[in-house]
């Protein structure tokens, strides 16, 4: 028994110095895009880009030991492990972590709170990860949430009582689903070794074990869309599993191996499924280009130019998609700013946390999202509602415009610890000559006169000292029609 416990000590040692590795594959931005025929999906698709900001939180059996999700099971030259420790003997180790996890304090209604404070709109909730470990009840495997330590708690249906808190505060509702599924044995078969993050067998020489697979997956996807309210995202993780056909240069630049087969699981017959029980759902197959990817999903990063279409960058409010004892949060400057960037530049942020294995959002995150949540308050019209410019930046200066075009923003990005100026000038987009410029923190106009080409924006006294970023809405000057 103590060669056990010092056994499962030296694993979690071994996983301090991992955990808080980042996946370096991350996805870049494509500007391959195909916008979807299906009015309801339009529809959609524009009330969720009026949205703008949204929580994607990351939790399963990682969260036990408080390390990076799923990928330690992964046999690529990036992951790091114990050299003491056999891979055999690992993988037992993680999948025994769903006899520990039992998340007594799940409180999902304080995730819902700590959102909403924060001036967020949408969700984003992993109803499975790569592990295979599902956060519902599923009848398609006994490896769930909902049949371990927890299955007598009221609440062992997670996804279901996550989904409820946040429609409760008015929050579209996404579910995250990876398609690769490394506990299932139709996608892992144990007859073989698991090298890296595909299937480990050649489709083509067998084929019923890859039916298999679709069918389960299937299955597990009309769960959810049949079994828990509506849902308005179906947001699809591990763009690996695709038609071989669909392969491309971007794919090839993650650095992993592609093999001679297709992981084609027939995204097609899945979509119409879901749609047709939920009409309109918005489907983000990430990173396989098509009718399936309703909008992109740039991971860790911000594209350098506007974009056209409907895109979200995913970043971490910590270093670690999911919890990690100690995270280092960002500062709700470098958050505001990220937002205001993405948005300028016609996107979406998506925000991750991650709850502790007892089920709660650490302190110190909400915290850090309170104080977004102040200046989103505060600035949230210059955010919520809006769409890109033709002229979107100026130095620090970024800006939107409300869909009808009538109203411009000018949103000014302070530097933490600097005094708040006695005055802001910009550049490219001017107000109209007699128009006000309202000061959005305080909902009054300020003094504005033009020179040289430039706005120049006399501030009054008694702004806040720790002031993020400073939102201006004014009239825009009328263009001559051409």
């Amino acid at each position: 028994m103590k060669n056990r416990k010092e056994f499962v000590l030296l694993v979690i040692l071994a996983f301090i110095s991992f955990n808080m590795m980042a996946q370096p594959n991350v996805h870049n931005q494509s500007t391959e895009y195909e916008w979807p025929k299906d009015s309801l999906v339009k529809i959609k698709l524009d009330e969720w880009q009026n949205s703008k900001f949204g929580m994607i939180i990351h939790w399963g059996l990682y969260s036990v030991p408080g390390m990076i999700e799923s990928w330690s099971l992964c046999s690529e030259n990036w992951i790091e492990r114990d050299s003491t420790i056999t891979y055999d003997n690992y993988k037992k180790w993680y999948w025994s972590l769903s006899n520990n996890f039992n998340p007594v304090k799940f409180n999902p209604e304080q995730w819902a709170q700590a959102a909403y404070n924060a001036g967020m709109r949408y969700l984003v909730f992993t109803t499975k990860h790569h592990d295979g470990f599902a956060m519902f009840n599923t009848k398609q495997t006994d490896f769930s949430i909902a049949q371990g330590p927890f299955k007598d708690n009221p609440k062992s249906d997670v996804a279901k009582y996550v989904f409820d808190a946040f429609r409760k505060k008015g929050f579209m509702i996404g579910a995250y689903f990876s398609k690769p599924d490394w506990h299932s044995e139709y996608y892992w078969w144990p007859k073989y070794a698991t090298p890296d993050r595909n299937n480990n067998y050649d489709i083509n020489k067998n084929p019923w074990r890859w039916n298999k697979f679709k069918q389960y997956t299937y299955n597990q996807i009309s769960e959810l869309m049949h079994n828990y309210g509506s849902i308005d995202i179906l947001w699809l993780d591990g763009g690996w599993v695709r038609p071989l056909e669909s392969v491309n240069e971007e794919v090839r630049s993650w650095g992993a191996n592609i093999p001679n087969w297709s992981q084609n699981i027939d995204m097609k017959h899945i979509a119409e499924m879901a749609r047709a029980a939920q009409p309109g759902l918005i489907m983000v197959d990430r990173t396989v280009h098509g009718p399936y990817e309703n909008y992109q999903t740039p991971e860790q990063k911000i594209p350098l130019v506007k974009l056209e279409h409907p895109w979200e960058s995913c970043m971490t409010l910590g270093d670690a998609w999911g919890f990690v004892p100690n995270d280092n949060y960002k500062s709700s400057y470098k958050v505001i700013h990220s937002l205001i960037e993405i948005v300028s530049k016609g996107g979406s942020l998506l925000l991750g946390v991650g709850p502790s294995a007892e089920g709660l959002i650490p302190d110190k995150a909400v915290k850090c999202l309170n104080k977004i949540g102040v200046w989103m308050n505060k600035n949230g019209e210059a955010i919520y509602n809006t769409r890109t410019t033709e002229i979107y930046h100026n130095d620090n200066v970024w800006f939107t415009q409300n869909k009808d075009g009538n109203k411009l923003f000018a949103l000014v990005c302070l530097q933490e610890g600097d005094k708040i100026p006695e005055y802001l000038e910009w550049s490219g987009n001017l107000p109209a000559k007699g128009s006000k410029l309202i000061l959005l923190e305080t909902n009054k106009a300020v003094k504005w006169e033009l020179i040289n080409g430039k706005i120049r924006v006399i501030l009054p006294r008694g702004l806040s000292k720790e002031t993020e970023a400073l939102a201006f809405s004014f009239r825009p000057v009328v263009k001559p029609a051409k």
